[in-house]
């Protein structure tokens, strides 16, 4: 099944790991809620037919609700593109004019189309954030971003969002505490949050204090629950794992992460599912990772790894 990659473009975005996440989703759940929307590439590619997508970042939200609402459409899209890039490829500076002139719009009224082209013309297709909540991204040094063949693959990305977004998903621009609390029988939550001891792109800071945070809600919701984590690379395995998520069932994969802007920050990891169910169907994966004491399968080809 073809994995669709959403309009906005941030770091860490989990397009080639849909497959393996959708391979552990149980068929039965109710109601899908993401506590940590970002770019939505899981959701949107899972389809459910109730769901609560969530984010503390409100540009997020505002972007989705307006393809949601109709006030983004994919005409609309490519005619502001067109627009936008035209203007950034003859400004001065080698386009970098007309980049901060919309980061300063955006930074003033929060336009959804904005947000858009910031997050496709900013460097290395990072989202950040200041205090304040001002982008601060800079420009990607591409005058010629915003190419007709680029211009049509954005516009098609919106409208398949617009083809899958229901009139009955929320769109909530909350915490993701509240979010977890508002979860029932029968419902599946997905948690992307920012990896502790990684990079992170996202709108707040991340600290050891949110992940204990997320630990606990998570082993009390009544929900099922599924949550993204890196396990180890070459260098060093996450110790966050040992200290918070080893009492639930951890299966693994190789991943490669282009994160950050320097070289030493993009080496291939591997990427951990953490979950609260059994999953019989999800393959193993085993590594020698420095102080496991030893695998222990969960039925029919997964893997647990518990720590000395």
């Amino acid at each position: 099944m073809k994995t669709f990659v959403p309009p906005l473009k941030c770091q860490g975005i989990k397009t080639k790991l849909v497959p393996w996440i959708r391979q552990l989703v149980p068929p039965d759940f109710e109601r899908w809620i993401e506590p940590f929307m970002g770019s939505g590439v899981v959701g949107l590619n899972i389809k459910a037919k109730q769901a609560i997508f969530a984010d503390s970042n409100p540009h997020i939200i505002a972007f989705y609700a307006a393809i949601q609402s109709g006030e983004i459409t994919p005409d609309l899209v490519r005619d502001y593109l067109q627009r936008e890039g035209d203007l950034l490829r003859q400004a001065d500076e080698n386009g970098y004019q007309h980049y901060r002139f919309i980061r300063e719009r955006f930074n003033t009224t929060f336009q959804p189309l904005d947000f858009l082209f910031l997050s496709r013309a900013g460097f290395n297709g990072m989202m950040r954030f200041s205090k304040a909540g001002r982008w601060n991204i800079p420009f990607c040094k591409k005058p010629d971003r915003f190419a007709p063949a680029y211009v049509t693959k954005i516009t098609n990305q919106t409208d398949y969002c617009a083809n899958v977004i229901r009139p009955e998903w929320k769109f909530l621009h909350q915490d993701y505490l509240t979010t977890i609390q508002t979860a029932q029988v029968g419902d599946l939550i997905y948690c992307d949050p920012p990896y502790l001891g990684r990079y992170t792109d996202y709108y707040n800071n991340w600290t050891e204090e949110n992940e204990q945070q997320l630990a606990q809600a998570l082993r009390e919701t009544p929900a099922r629950f599924i949550l993204s984590s890196w396990h180890h690379n070459d260098f060093r395995e996450n110790i966050n794992i040992k200290k918070y998520w080893s009492d639930f069932q951890i299966v693994t994969r190789d991943h490669y992460y282009h994160s950050g802007a320097k070289i030493e920050n993009r080496n291939p990891m591997v990427e951990a599912l953490i979950f609260n169910f059994e999953a019989p169907q999800i393959e193993k994966h085993n590594h020698e990772i420095p102080k496991v004491a030893y695998p222990l399968l969960i039925p029919q080809q997964s893997s647990l790894f518990l720590f000395d």
